[in-house]
């Protein structure tokens, strides 16, 4: 149904667009806290820690309560987004960051969970919906900066955000087709449960997956300025071009995903991204590297949603949000630990060397996608189901 893809794309816009301001507000939020990078370092920790401790708990309450959790949250968020703004010291944005972090976490699952429900309704949705979040990560990151240029105060630019996620909140919040699940199917889902084997190795591969990503958002400012010796305005070209090659690479996936088995395009993200990381790794020069980069973006910007989607499929219907849930909160750890571990690796062999067993690892996903049976029957036979229900359309 058209309204429903459309509350999907509009909540992961709003997500996109608030993130992408994030990244470019992180140095005068710093400032305006008053904390050295150390602190900022701890402070920025708790935006993971607190995804991690509500994704379980918005994947039950989705469940149960349908859209009008995942607006509720949407609000909630929005509320947090101007939070990090007004802290002063490190304690306060540190509790800030924890309280957006928690908001976040379960605007992801919410999110992630209505485009799987669509998808397994009408197909082809995730990497589109992914796809419209990086770009908006972008758009995100350029008003804010352009924001910043013209002296907007940072909390006036986070309350453009609050006004987005609260817009966002009352698009999803529209009535449509679909309501929460019957209290029975509820009971069904509390006896049979969700963490099962599947879920658990689509959480593994999902934070292989978010740990390739997140080093390149996180790393290719950074190998710019210490590597290349750009400027500061330069090295911030790193996360914009693997921002806006991940947002292509996802539009890209989502017509792929009616030509290939999610198996096969999780495979082949998988390895460009291996290919793209290594090229960026020991590129010679700035050019190259970024090229490189385009390619890394291109590759590993089909793997999370591929992953997403096939938890979705894989689950009952009652309990989608939930199995969302299990395993974007096991991949997160690949999200949170990921840049610190390269990180610590830099310190040791260098950056590009720490940069080049990031490419092993997404060298092993790609291995692993191929050679683990992570896609229950269920999933495959729904999505031959689909592929037929659409040729007997184009046939009527």
């Amino acid at each position: 149904m058209v309204l429903v893809r459309v509350q999907v794309l509009v909540g992961f816009g709003a997500f996109g667009v608030f993130w992408g301001a994030w990244g470019a507000l992180i140095p005068e939020v710093q400032r305006q806290a008053g904390v050295g990078n150390a602190e900022l370092g701890v402070a920025v920790l708790m935006i993971g820690l607190g995804a991690l401790g509500s994704m379980r708990p918005a994947g039950a309450a989705v469940d149960r309560f349908g859209r009008t959790a995942v607006a509720v949250i949407l609000l909630l968020m929005a509320a947090a987004a101007v939070l990090p703004g007004l802290a002063h010291g490190a304690r306060a944005l540190m509790a800030a960051l924890a309280v957006l972090g928690a908001a976040s976490g379960a605007v992801d699952v919410g999110i992630n969970t209505l485009a799987s429900e669509e998808e397994s309704r009408s197909g082809r949705l995730m990497n589109a919906a992914h796809a419209c979040f990086s770009a908006c990560v972008v758009l995100g990151a350029l008003g804010a900066g352009l924001a910043l240029e013209r002296d907007l105060a940072v909390d006036r630019v986070l309350l453009v955000t609050t006004v987005l996620l609260a817009g966002a909140a009352v698009v999803v919040g529209f009535p449509g087709p679909a309501g929460p699940p019957s209290g029975a199917s509820r009971r069904t889902h509390r006896r049979s449960g969700v963490t099962d084997r599947p879920l658990l190795v689509l959480g593994a591969l999902c934070g292989l997956a978010y740990l390739v990503e997140n080093a390149w958002q996180s790393w290719s400012a950074v190998m710019l300025r210490s590597v290349f010796h750009t400027g500061s305005g330069a090295a911030a070209a790193g996360p914009v071009v693997f921002a806006a090659a991940a947002a292509v690479g996802r539009l890209a996936g989502h017509g792929l995903t009616a030509r290939l088995p999610q198996r096969q395009l999780l495979a082949l993200g998988a390895a460009v991204a291996a290919v793209g990381t290594l090229g960026a790794a020991l590129a010679p020069g700035v050019r190259s590297m970024l090229a490189a980069l385009v390619v890394a973006g291109l590759g590993i910007s089909v793997c999370t949603p591929t992953i997403l989607s096939l938890a979705g499929e894989q689950a009952r219907p009652e309990a989608r949000s939930s199995a969302v849930a299990v395993v974007a909160s096991i991949g997160y750890g690949g999200c949170l630990f990921g840049p610190a571990a390269v990180g610590l690796t830099a310190s040791s062999v260098g950056l590009r060397a720490a940069l080049c067993g990031v490419a092993g690892l997404a060298a092993v996903l790609a291995l692993a996608s191929l050679l683990t049976w992570y896609a229950p029957r269920q999933a495959e036979q729904a999505q031959q189901a689909r592929k037929a229900a659409r040729t007997l359309d184009a046939e009527g």
